[in-house]
């Protein structure tokens, strides 16, 4: 089937030479094209440009038109828990009572809670939960979602939420990719055992992950009070024995070394980074591994927030992506991530939508299909309401702007 969108106001984030990411300047740059046109063919972008080019317009074609309204590439969020079950709302409270994170944790709340909930919730109650909230940032304008597992944290359980995902994988029509985090926290079980736990991790469930093939990441939540450098060590290269690429949790609670890890492993991703130091900058020039920001959890636990704007200026690229979980993040709404990037973290418009969209589809490991308006890459990308600007998204923090939502080229 053809899709053509004309008399579009603005297409936003084109690309003549697909690129896998935006580093340092050039991420305050935003390619567009006014009055433009855009064409799908078979799920796949095939053609763009300016009204005033547009081909003849096959008569079997479906046009949709876009005039005073903008089209955006979709969000590509690299960092999601969305798996889970029940919400944890009442930490919410505590939070609010002043207790931190970690004090929530050492008293059961947290990852814990989480885990204890998921064992005690079917495979298919899962799946109920989750694909809400997939149908909820499909409607949000994100295209392309990681999902971690680690509310498991036994074997079964990791596999349980693992299957969950390739189920919504299978299901839904946004693209997902699932990291393995079975190093998300230490059980109850094995307080003051947390080698015997790491053993468990890669001798066990690794290869029972692998042997599934349930995912396409291994992820470890290197940081103060978690897993430290020497054991995420040990679960990387176990993991990359079967062929799964790192993506840490890094730096969150403190300077924990989880940057330069990630690093010398190749991470295609190290995530948080509230404590990030001229070391950890200095680490990530020149490497392969995008320094991914989660504002949204800074906002929520009132914690600093990363130095974005210093990355950036000393020459780094930059991804931003949701974190939406039950504890720290509840929400996937990666407009407002958008916001926080430039309220709290100034920078500027065209830094924070390249930092959704091609900069998190590299950090997904699918910037060559996804994340930008490019020829041959799959179609998924929305169509806003009418807006004066695409600095409007960003600045109109909480007003739903989105008006239709493509994806593999058909109209959800």
């Amino acid at each position: 089937m053809e899709l053509i969108i004309q008399n579009i106001k603005k297409l936003v984030q084109v690309e003549d030479e697909p690129r896998e990411k935006v580093t340092g300047k050039e991420m305050s740059v935003l390619n567009c094209i006014d009055n433009a046109y855009l064409v799908i063919k078979d799920g796949l972008i095939s053609d763009f440009g300016a009204m005033t080019n547009q081909p003849a317009v096959s008569p079997n074609a479906k046009v949709i038109n876009a005039e005073g309204k903008m089209v955006f590439p979709s969000f590509c969020d690299s960092h999601t828990h969305l798996v889970y079950a029940g919400s944890r709302e009442i930490e919410y409270i505590d939070k609010i009572r002043g207790l931190s994170y970690e004090e929530i944790a050492k008293k059961g709340g947290g990852i814990l809670n989480s885990a204890k909930l998921l064992h005690n919730t079917s495979e298919d109650e899962l799946y109920a939960q989750s694909l809400e909230r997939i149908n909820e940032i499909i409607s949000l304008g994100t295209g392309a979602v990681e999902i971690k597992s680690g509310y498991g944290l036994t074997v079964e359980d990791e596999l349980k939420m693992l299957r969950v995902i390739r189920r919504l994988k299978d299901t839904t029509p946004i693209t997902i990719m699932s990291t393995f985090l079975g190093a998300h926290a230490v059980p109850a079980g094995y307080k003051g055992r947390q080698t015997e736990y790491v053993d468990l991790i890669i001798n066990e469930m690794i290869p029972r992950v692998a042997a599934e093939e349930l995912a396409d990441y291994i992820d470890v939540f290197c940081d103060k009070g978690f897993f430290t450098v020497d054991e995420t060590e040990r679960m990387l290269m176990a993991g990359m024995k079967y062929g799964l690429r790192a993506k840490i949790h890094a730096n969150e609670l403190d300077y924990s070394g989880g940057i330069q890890v990630g690093v010398k492993y190749g991470a295609l991703s190290v995530d948080h980074l509230e404590f990030t130091g001229e070391d950890e900058i200095k680490t990530l020039l020149n490497s392969e591994t995008m320094p991914t920001l989660l504002p949204g959890a800074a906002f929520f636990l009132g914690m600093e927030y990363p130095p974005a704007r210093k990355m950036i200026d000393a020459g780094l690229p930059l991804a931003m992506a949701s974190d939406y979980n039950p504890g720290s993040s509840p929400s996937g709404d990666m407009k407002f991530v958008m916001s926080l990037g430039c309220i709290i973290m100034r920078l500027l418009p065209e830094e924070v939508i390249n930092a959704v969209t091609i900069n998190s589809a590299y950090a997904m490991g699918i910037s060559h299909t996804h994340g930008s308006i490019a020829k041959g890459k799959v179609a998924n990308l929305f169509i806003t309401k009418p807006i004066p600007s695409y600095e409007f998204m960003p600045y109109a923090y909480t007003s739903r702007l989105i008006d239709t939502v493509i994806l593999n080229g058909e109209v959800v």
